[in-house]
């Protein structure tokens, strides 16, 4: 879109309001509304936005050490829209949204995750492709206020508990269609009150960008039934997390022609996807806190836990990291299954393509596919690495790999780093005043 068809879709509807909205580091929604008769303005001369929501937790308690606080006096970045992301929401009154990112002394904040995203996705295409991908999120859904989990039983997919409540749900279905996020299926999870609701693939950075609508859309419109859309990876210690599985196929940079399947494989995968895939398990214990990037989140990693506990794969094997769907040539997909729900989907898409670059590039050869459980110490290959599951070691792994460091840039490195040490510290801090509430008090409202 231009900013010619934005300005007619504002006065064609009688738009009243725009948000300008970008994520912060955690995948939060951060936003300014604008009136519409100032967005022409603001949408060429750019609007001012705080450097420093990139330095917020996910409470926006402020992390030392970005760059972007005290260093430069506390400014703003002065950001602008892509005008391909302007959409109508339904749920509200005259409301217009539109993502932007920003620039700082006329230059792009590197460490954006939208940035880094898009960077990736730049060097996919120089090697001649594109992704189609999507993000497959789990939620639990709780009553305002109460904390109440909808239903109290595990008996997932029953349709009694598949409609709990058929005007929430029914909505979710008519509404995200109308902002470009083509809902598919809707179903419950086995956890208490746990819901997953998938949409369709999309090329390139609007995949990411339907990700960020799905998740700050479903919250808005839990709140307008009373309740809370739960993103928080793992909520309740004594029930399932929140998964988002990263599902992808590689095609050709025009975006027409499918290249993960091969007819004349004997399982039917190409040379390309077993180099894709062999990059991703190269650098799974780098990519794990990118995935799962909280101390909540990294927590997952676990044996039993349907969490990947190690760089393995499989064919439509649900215990691996990398879950193969062989499908045909049109149908053939990757599922990564490390992404936990907190984690922002601009990240766990930047350090999928970051890592399946490097076995593109460096011919990387794929390990033996696990063909029973990987959970299980004798389905292993030998040497398989394990994902690291505590902050302090899977940042180690992060920082350790020069690779991953070097696709995803010195200045993102940096603040990435520093809002892992903040969690670290917050968890100490609460360990030793002994409150156990800690992480509920800093995911749950607004992850």
């Amino acid at each position: 879109m231009s900013i010619a068809q934005v300005l007619k879709c504002i006065e064609d509807n009688s738009i009243d309001l725009i948000r300008f909205e970008q994520t912060d580091m955690y995948g939060i929604a951060r936003s300014k509304t604008i009136p519409a008769r100032h967005f022409r303005k603001k949408a060429t001369e750019g609007l001012n936005f705080f450097l420093g929501h990139l330095s917020y937790d996910p409470m926006a308690g402020f992390i030392q050490g970005t760059g972007y606080l005290e260093e430069i006096g506390y400014g703003d970045a002065v950001c602008f829209p892509d005008f391909n992301t302007f959409v109508i929401l339904p749920w509200c009154d005259r409301t217009g949204r539109i993502l932007i990112e920003p620039t700082f002394r006329g230059e792009q904040v590197a460490s954006h995750p939208r940035v880094v995203a898009r960077r990736q996705l730049d060097r996919l295409k120089n090697l001649g492709l594109s992704l189609l991908s999507a993000h497959e999120y789990e939620f639990y859904l709780v009553h305002r206020g109460t904390k109440k989990r909808i239903n109290n039983d595990h008996n997932i997919r029953s349709t009694l508990r598949n409609n709990e409540d058929m005007k929430f749900t029914n909505q979710i279905a008519r509404d995200l269609p109308q902002v470009g996020v083509d809902i598919e299926c809707l179903e419950t999870e086995y956890g208490l009150g746990q819901l997953e609701i998938s949409y369709l693939p999309a090329f390139g950075i609007r995949a990411a960008d339907n990700a960020h609508t799905y998740k700050a859309s479903i919250k808005e419109i839990a709140r307008q039934h009373n309740y809370e859309a739960i993103f928080m990876s793992k909520p309740f210690p004594d029930d399932v997390g929140n998964a988002s599985h990263f599902c992808h196929s590689l095609w050709d940079a025009e975006e027409k022609v499918p290249v993960l399947y091969d007819p004349n494989d004997p399982n039917g995968l190409s040379e390309t996807a077993k180099h894709w895939m062999a990059g991703i398990l190269a650098h799974a214990p780098a990519i794990g806190v990118l995935m799962a990037p909280t101390v909540n989140c990294v927590s997952r990693y676990q044996l039993n836990s349907w969490a990947p506990y190690n760089a393995t794969w499989g064919y439509d094997n649900r215990s691996c990291f990398l879950r193969v769907k062989v499908n045909g040539s049109k149908n053939t997909y990757i599922e990564n299954r490390a992404g936990a729900s907190g984690s922002n989907p601009y990240l766990s898409l930047a350090a999928t393509v970051a890592a399946g670059i490097d076995g593109i590039e460096r011919k990387l050869s794929l390990p033996k596919e696990v063909t029973g459980s990987a959970y299980d110490e004798k389905e292993i290959p030998p040497g398989t690495a394990l994902i690291p599951n505590t902050m302090k070691e899977a940042l180690k792994a992060f920082l350790d790999d020069k690779v991953i460091t070097d696709a995803l840039g010195e200045e993102f490195v940096r603040v990435f780093r520093v809002a892992k040490e903040h969690e670290m510290k917050l968890q100490e801090e609460a360990i030793s005043k002994g409150n156990t509430n800690w992480e509920q008090e800093l995911y749950f409202d607004y992850m």
